[in-house]
């Protein structure tokens, strides 16, 4: 328990897929034995005719999609393509109820809710049944941003999806080498004087970019800048939305970029150094979604390369892993906000939210001299023997690398104004968030008295303190609401534990804006 003096946090962003409590997104059901993610892999690979068309791809109207709402023929639509989702029905870790919402319609909405972060293209690429049939009346007015290069799944090309169906985002991000953008929603009409504008200058050794966001900015975390082959692409994130500046640079450059914010005035300067001196006579070649404005949502995921640097045991089962951010890189990942692993297992991508923790929590003996905190990202990460990405990056190798994306999370900091009561429910490695958490309101939030509660489920012989697992009465004991006070409730874990805890936290009283769950 942490108790915090009243007032006003001017800390900006954020949380592990974090949620109100009342919009947390799915629940996890219990699946059957040889139901895993593995499990499905290997039913995927089998050969099986998944959707019952014997290899056949078809368009698919709208009407003909209605008629597939069954249990056993369940259909639906995801950015235009069409899939057959009984086979993977009791493989979902939602359970069947979650996925026959979408059956026989468009969930694309749905699937945005709770799955962004989802390779459903790969997940699901063997029931795959066709793409949703145009009129011609409506292909006519589609726009289509998507190039040729983007790999056709099954041999059949994404459809051209008309204007008012174009989709916020893929969610298979392209590569950092690659121009490929997802197509994405255009954003609200906003006044036009504030919309973030840039520009740039010179000297013979240096290239500076300014972007004038015009609105005050967070002290870190808001700007992500990466600079591989030559491409540039910075990213600006300004509460819900996304302000990205995508160019070739005209001229070749040194690896290393600096950033500099003047947060009162919302001003960010990106500095490079020439590779040779001289003038140039232009910044570079504006590539696709340069100078764009998107709600962040709309974004695609986007990846860079990370070199393992160590691994360093914690308990017999859990590892605290340092990635290295590649050089031309600089990302802040905010207090509570998540990134995510991608890794290709068995021809199949595998993506996992993973919250990273400070490198205070690395044992001192670890090598100091391998990278430095400003270029690094430590994560502390459980290993299941039966799980599918947590063996992979337990094998991995020092110098081995691993796809990994750019801060993601909904949840501000800002929620938290008042609050003089901040409570925080962890469980196994639903540490990592609270960690950050608890640093912050100790060092710069200002709290005043800070309480820890270790219980353990299978505790030793020689343990003393409490036992067991959470039940009512001993939440009772922990969440105290004094007079006059404005009280706050965070909650991490297995999904078990989060479901339970959620659950007996509002028998308490608490109200759904008083809980956020950290969800992955």
């Amino acid at each position: 328990m942490l108790n915090v003096p009243s007032q006003s946090f001017p800390a900006a962003s954020s949380q592990q897929r974090v949620a109100p409590a009342g919009q947390s997104g799915r629940n996890k059901v219990a699946l059957k034995p040889g139901h895993s993610l593995m499990d499905w892999i290997r039913v995927a690979k089998s050969g099986r005719d998944l959707t019952g068309l014997r290899g056949r791809l078809i368009d698919v109207t709208d009407e003909e999609l209605q008629k597939h709402s069954t249990r056993d023929d369940c259909w639906t639509c995801i950015r235009g393509m069409v899939y057959n989702v009984s086979p993977y029905m009791d493989f979902h870790p939602g359970g069947e109820e979650e996925l026959m919402k979408a059956a026989g319609i468009d969930g694309t909405d749905l699937f945005d809710q709770v799955h962004r972060w989802v390779n459903y293209e790969s997940m699901l690429k063997e029931c795959l049944v066709g793409r949703m049939a145009v009129k011609a009346s409506t292909a006519l007015k589609a726009q289509c941003v998507i190039k040729d290069s983007i790999t056709h799944l099954n041999g059949l090309a994404p459809p051209s999806p008309p204007t008012s169906m174009l989709p916020p985002a893929f969610l298979t991000p392209p590569s950092p080498s690659s121009s490929l953008q997802p197509s994405a929603a255009p954003p609200p009409t906003q006044p036009k004087d504030a919309r973030p504008r840039y520009d740039w200058f010179q000297t013979d050794v240096t290239v500076d970019i300014v972007v004038y966001t015009k609105r005050k900015l967070p002290s870190s975390g808001c700007t992500i800048v990466d600079l591989q082959d030559g491409v540039l692409r910075v990213e600006v994130l300004l509460g819900k939305m996304s302000y990205m500046l995508r160019q070739r640079l005209a001229q070749e450059v040194d690896g290393s970029v600096a950033v500099h914010t003047v947060c009162v005035v919302g001003k960010i300067q990106v500095s490079m150094r020439k590779a040779a001196k001289g003038k140039w006579e232009e910044l570079g070649e504006p590539l696709e979604f340069h100078d764009s404005l998107f709600r962040k949502k709309d974004r695609a995921i986007f990846y860079r390369e990370c070199m393992l640097v160590s691994k360093t045991e914690v308990t017999h089962d859990t590892w605290v892993f340092r990635l290295q951010l590649p050089l031309g890189t600089l990302m802040h990942v905010p207090v509570g906000k998540h990134i995510y692993l991608k890794a290709l297992i068995q021809d199949s991508e595998v993506v996992k939210p993973y919250t990273p923790v400070e490198e205070t929590l690395v044992p001192a003996t670890l090598d100091s001299t391998q990278g430095t905190a400003a270029t690094d990202i430590f994560l502390m990460i459980k290993v299941y023997p039966d799980g599918v990405l947590t063996p992979h990056l337990n094998n991995l190798n020092i110098g081995d690398h691993l796809s990994v994306s750019s801060p993601d999370g909904p949840f501000s900091l800002r929620l938290l104004r008042e609050v003089t009561q901040l409570y925080l429910l962890a469980a196994g490695t639903g540490f990592t968030p609270m960690a950050r958490v608890i640093r912050l309101a100790l060092q710069e939030l200002g709290a005043l008295r800070f309480q820890v509660e270790y219980i353990l489920s299978e505790p030793c012989d020689g343990w003393t303190g409490r036992k067991g697992r959470v039940e009512a009465s001993m939440l009772t004991d922990f969440l105290v609401r004094p007079e006059d006070s404005k009280v706050f409730v965070c909650v991490c874990g297995p999904s078990d534990f989060t479901e339970l805890t959620v659950g007996l936290v509002r028998q308490q009283c608490f109200s759904e804006e008083e809980i956020y769950v950290f969800q992955g």
